[in-house]
């Protein structure tokens, strides 16, 4: 008898859980893409034949995204340091989030991924794993580790290898957003230039999400950790958020704690948790945006934000506009591979983003300001703008 056939543990308060149910044994596996009915398809896929190929690719290494699987195959790499908000629960607790990671890959974007949990936090050991797997991938997706070491491993990677690297939390974050805000301000009458905005969370997402609007042409941001603004006459700083500083607050003179830089902002984006109380939310300017994306409890419930802001976005799908990520990362992956780029550039995020906002942009309203992920237009969409963007930016080889 099959474990699928076994009768429910009366005693396991897990038999009857659907959840539990629908992860039972893991939730992918390998499928082979070719028959093996008879000698002679057994002859070619594998010895003799598969010599051949073999041979080819050890003259001419590119042949291997030809003719093995490479070209359409990410890792999804994790340490199990910062899994969705649970923290720090470790690479085998992990594993469900990047097996659910490889399924949305291959149902969003037609890209086989493959979940690969690290047990060590140590981040040269992390990149030298990752270096010396890389010839099985044709790309690197970054998922779920704790910044600021985030930050290092992705540079340290982006140096050594010429594949696409993408921390997800980062930048997948920061796409859909920016989509997200291009909407809200169309629908609320303001432009990029003099748009103000907070926003309240300085590790991956944070950071990101400050880097791509700076690069969309917001000019005035305050971003604020627990202790206060961020600013370079701050002892405290690590060198990402040092660097943060002298491109936002440096810059626009702005400081003190987060109910200092609210009070007349025009947008307020959460990617920390916490709670921002309502007097604070009150301060904004008339018809604010407010992005509150932590999960499951955003920093502005849509019931307070309603009160005064026009625009409400969050991470979750039971509230319009859900900010999630699954509408970026397959379709960046996808484009990235149609294109054979060595690299994700800033470039391609942004036409990313300016591709999910498009999408809507002639039907966008209070509650519809990115699409649905379910949406079939989104993957195509996203990768052909990636695509395209990689070709203009010179790292695409084909």
């Amino acid at each position: 008898m099959v474990a699928s056939d076994a009768l429910p543990d009366l005693h396991n308060p897990r038999a009857e859980d659907p959840i539990f149910a629908l992860h039972a044994g893991g939730k992918m596996e390998i499928a082979s893409t070719v028959s093996l009915s008879g000698r002679a398809e057994l002859s070619m896929a594998y010895t003799p034949g598969v010599a051949r190929v073999c041979e080819a690719i050890a003259e001419d290494p590119s042949l291997a995204d030809d003719y093995t699987w490479v070209s359409n195959t990410v890792a999804v790499v994790t340490d199990g340091t910062a899994v969705l908000g649970l923290g720090d629960i470790g690479p085998r607790a992990a594993m469900p989030v990047m097996e659910g990671k490889a399924v949305l890959f291959k149902q969003f974007g037609g890209v086989d991924a493959i979940p690969i949990c690290l047990d060590t936090k140590d981040v040269d050991e992390i990149v030298e794993t990752v270096v010396r797997l890389a010839p099985s991938f044709g790309g690197i997706n970054l998922e779920d580790i704790s910044a600021p070491r985030c930050f290092e491993i992705e540079e340290k990677l982006k140096q050594r290898l010429d594949i696409p690297i993408f921390h997800d939390d980062q930048h997948g974050t920061a796409v859909v957003v920016l989509a997200a805000l291009e909407n809200a301000l169309r629908i609320t009458g303001r432009l990029m230039e003099t748009t103000r905005v907070v926003i309240s969370g300085a590790g991956a997402a944070g950071v990101a999400v400050t880097r791509i609007l700076l690069a969309a042409g917001i000019r005035d941001i305050a971003v604020v950790d627990r202790t206060g603004v961020i600013h370079s006459a701050r002892a405290d700083l690590n060198p990402s958020k040092r660097a943060l500083a002298e491109d936002t607050a440096d810059r626009t003179g702005r400081i003190g704690k987060l109910a200092d830089v609210m009070i007349g902002a025009d947008v307020f984006i959460g990617v920390s948790g916490g709670t921002v109380p309502e007097e604070v939310v009150a301060s904004m300017a008339a018809d604010a945006i407010i992005f509150g994306l932590a999960n499951p409890m955003p920093e502005v419930h849509p019931d307070i934000a309603h009160k005064y802001a026009r625009v409400v976005a969050t991470g979750r799908s039971d509230f319009p506009n859900q900010i999630n990520n699954v509408l970026a990362f397959p379709g960046i992956f996808r484009g990235a591979f149609d294109a054979r780029a060595t690299a994700i550039t800033e470039g391609m995020k942004l036409a990313a983003a300016n591709a999910l906002a498009a999408m809507v942009a002639d039907e966008a309203s209070e509650d519809l300001i990115i699409p649905s992920p379910f949406d079939p237009r989104v993957g195509p969409t996203v990768a052909a703008a990636v695509a395209e963007a990689a070709r203009r930016d010179g790292v695409a080889r084909r």
